[in-house]
């Protein structure tokens, strides 16, 4: 049984649990701070800590947002996962309401929760103090191929990242795993008093959880969207080497969509084929690998090597509206000016729009989800090489997460054991990109082909989710679905907007859509059609499309 007699639990845990009260089923709302875009309520909801232990009266507060619908009648609720894992679920929904509700169709309450592991919700921290964090961090490659002796260095390092979780981090390091949150998920629904049904949207990590709650509770599904999606099955193992199916595919993409749009891309200065780009860049990459250069007077900062090089393609290659700017980059690392380079960081690193990301939550959760365990570095090595061999620009970046599962010292309370096939009330929607360098289109057709009359839509963009190359098309095709319920035919495919490194800003390109919404309506077709509406609202949620655990 949980016990709070522990003084160092107690302290772990303070204001994050409290005595459960079995008719506490109700979500307390309550007026709060104002900082989103459209008005929003607060919530709180008691749920069990451990829903292993049905003996212990100790339970968790979640912490919610609402949205209300602005059309009658209402639908219901709708709610969302951003992704990481631990990306904050409240925050998303509050800073970008007004465009969830347009994408949405205006009749659903939107609800945003953090999961376990985030911000208030049982905080997850590994180091006592940000010295330490920074110390582990910079002690440790993010790349493996960054240096000869990189993939040692990592192991160490992760190493000693997993004692100093097991050390700071043991009060609450088994209750936090993704099965734990899908049952959170089903109280919020059972605390919401409507008709009992799960509707979602979920993103990236959003889409394991997605599946897994699904998976779980198939005849409570309603219409449940998963963007950007993760083989849930290779998610828990560990070893997830389906995600960089694409990337290589996209990567490839860059180069030719560049040279397709020359005005837009600097790039194309610099050769007139696509693989003659592509090669000089690997080049690059070498070089600086074995002969860095410092920029600048700040030489202890200011050092262009492979790592900072691959930070700027890794962040990029998230959302193609930083595929100019990259390509800008590049070009001055291809003809001597540095600094344009040494500039980009700036760029990428903007302020989050999310500040209170926790510290080891997405690592944490992660982690403890998978069964992937070793001991022995050794162990790990095929694994590598299969990576590596399957990718050339990221097999030394995804595969790196396998070096501190292996040594994690927590195992997730609750985990779904179970396969992940199952027919749902109601089917669902995968959605995936043609050219996603983190999310493959075979990992949605994969998931998909378990959930019986599922239906996979394939959005032809690039990036991460389909937010990352906003599609009108595939925008209509979620809105209709949570509208009304309609699938989008078995096979469909939605192309993009707009082109890649297009020299229009976003409102002229949203112009010629605007105006021909304009023309039907005085035409007497379309007039109840938003399209311009519809797509600057995708636009804005595709800006906040910036990273996380893929």
């Amino acid at each position: 049984m949980f016990s709070l007699s522990s003084l160092a639990f107690a302290l772990a845990l303070h204001t994050f649990v409290a005595a459960c009260d079995p008719t506490l089923k109700d979500i307390h709302w309550s007026s709060c701070k104002q900082n989103g875009t459209v008005p929003f309520v607060c919530g709180t909801l008691q749920v069990p800590l451990d829903y292993t232990d049905p003996a212990s009266n100790v339970t968790l507060t979640l912490e919610l947002v609402k949205v209300s619908a602005v059309k009658q009648p209402k639908k219901g609720s709708i709610l969302f996962n951003p992704g990481g894992p631990g990306e904050p679920g409240r925050d998303y929904v509050v800073q970008l309401a007004d465009s969830l509700l347009i994408n949405t169709g205006g009749s659903f309450d939107l609800i945003g929760f953090d999961t376990r592991g985030t911000e208030n919700t049982i905080p997850f921290s590994c180091f006592a103090n940000a010295t330490e964090r920074v110390a582990n961090a910079d002690k440790t490659p993010v790349y493996l191929n960054s240096s000869d002796t990189a993939i040692g260095q990592a192991w160490a390092a992760k190493t000693t990242l997993a004692e100093s979780c097991a050390q700071n981090g043991k009060a609450t390091g088994e209750l936090m795993g993704t099965g734990f949150v899908a049952r959170d998920m089903m109280q919020i629904v059972d605390a919401l008093k409507e008709d009992g049904l799960l509707r979602y949207w979920g993103f990236s990590y959003g889409t394991a959880l997605g599946a897994t709650v699904a998976a779980m509770f198939p005849d409570r599904m309603d219409r449940v969207v998963l963007d950007g999606v993760l083989n849930p099955r290779d998610y828990y193992a560990g070893y997830d080497l389906e995600q960089q199916t694409d990337t290589d595919k996209t990567w490839d993409d860059f180069f030719k969509g560049c040279l397709d749009n020359p005005d837009g891309c600097a790039l194309a200065q610099d050769d007139t084929t696509s693989d003659g780009l592509k090669q000089k860049i690997y080049d690059l990459l070498w070089k600086f690998k074995y002969q860095p250069v410092a920029v600048g007077s700040e030489a202890a900062t200011d050092i262009i090597d492979y790592t900072l090089i691959k930070n700027a393609i890794t962040f990029a290659m998230y959302n193609t509206m930083f595929w100019p700017p990259l390509a800008d980059g590049l070009h001055g690392l291809l003809t001597g000016n540095y600094t344009a380079f040494i500039e980009l960081p700036s760029l990428f690193a903007q302020p989050p729009i999310f500040p209170n990301y926790g510290p080891e939550a997405g690592v944490g959760i992660r982690s403890s989800d998978v069964s992937l365990r070793t001991d022995n570095l050794t162990t790990l090595y095929p694994l590598i090489e299969e990576a590596y061999r399957g990718s050339e620009l990221f097999g030394d970046y995804l595969v790196a997460s396998a070096l501190h599962y292996a040594q994690w010292p927590f195992k997730a309370k609750g985990a779904y054991k179970g396969d992940f096939c199952a027919k749902t009330k109601n089917p669902m929607l995968f959605v995936g990109n043609t050219f996603d360098p983190y999310t493959a289109l075979v990992s949605a057709r994969n998931a998909s082909a378990g959930f019986e009359g599922s239906v996979v839509l394939e959005h032809g963009g690039h990036g991460h989710t389909s937010l990352a190359q906003p599609s009108l098309c595939t925008a209509k095709a979620i809105r209709a679905y949570f509208t009304n319920g309609t699938l989008p035919a078995p096979g469909t495919k939605c192309e993009p907007t707009f082109p890649l490194f297009s020299n229009h800003t976003a409102l002229e390109a949203l112009a010629p859509i605007a105006n021909f919404t304009k023309v039907k309506r005085a035409e007497g077709d379309g007039g109840d059609d938003d399209d311009g509406e519809l797509m600057g609202a995708v636009v804005r949620l595709g800006k906040r499309v910036l990273g996380g655990m893929a």
